[in-house]
């Protein structure tokens, strides 16, 4: 199973930016799919979850300006980021639990490569 997380990039304060993660492959069914970030020199956060059902979980940095969705028949979470800071800036990894098709009695834990924020003027 594969995640591939895009829409990151350079976005002066203030201003939105929407990331989106694909996953694929030999996937049987996924339950939770969210967003962490890590900042250089710090640890890894989760930011933003979604469960299957649509039900969310934020991290109270982002409350109010960030937005997660889901496409279940897609397989695909989003962020949207409004109204972002400098210290929003951070590698953002998009993850997935769910199960594999070769053992769907087995949950598992899928995790994509990040896509950089960065907030400057």
């Amino acid at each position: 199973v594969q995640l591939q997380a895009s829409g990151g990039g350079l976005v002066q304060p203030g201003g939105s930016l929407r990331l989106s993660c694909i996953a694929s492959g030999s996937i049987f069914s996924i339950n939770d799919m969210g967003w962490y970030r890590q900042a250089p020199g710090n640890q890894r956060d989760l930011v933003a979850g979604i469960a299957s059902g649509g039900s969310t979980n934020y991290a109270d940095a982002v409350k109010g300006r960030f937005t997660i969705s889901r496409d279940n028949a897609k397989n695909t979470v989003y962020l949207q980021m409004n109204n972002l800071k400098p210290e929003d800036t951070a590698v953002y990894y998009c993850y997935a639990d769910g199960r594999h098709l070769t053992n769907i009695l087995i949950p598992r834990k899928w995790r994509g490569q990040g896509t950089q924020v960065t907030v400057s003027s």
